[in-house]
């Protein structure tokens, strides 16, 4: 008789699904962009990652691989944001400040 190995229940997956979307939602309260995006894209990631994973037969892996890369993803373009957002800050004050009111 073989025994299957390396695989996650339904109620496992689930549960997993929404400890990642309870601490997305719960560790970006106080981040900075970047901070947000890598949290936030290592749970979109691990998600994707489970579900890939679950087709080959190992989803923990896939798990594992889609949270490291959704969250270094995540971190660039959360980071690349909060630039662009200090950018268009610092014109603005540049252009209004000099004027007495």
């Amino acid at each position: 008789m073989q025994r299957k190995t390396n695989t996650i229940g339904r109620a496992a997956r689930l549960t997993i699904a929404g400890t990642l979307a309870t601490a997305t939602l719960l560790g970006t309260s106080a981040c900075s962009n970047a901070g947000e995006g890598a949290v936030s894209g290592a749970g979109l990631g691990a998600l994707g990652g489970l579900a890939i994973g679950s087709l080959s037969g190992d989803a923990g892996k896939g798990a594992i691989i889609g949270a490291v890369a959704g969250g270094v993803g995540g971190a660039v373009i959360g980071d690349q944001n909060e630039r662009k957002d200090k950018r268009a800050r610092d014109r603005y004050d540049d252009r209004y400040d000099n004027y007495d009111y």
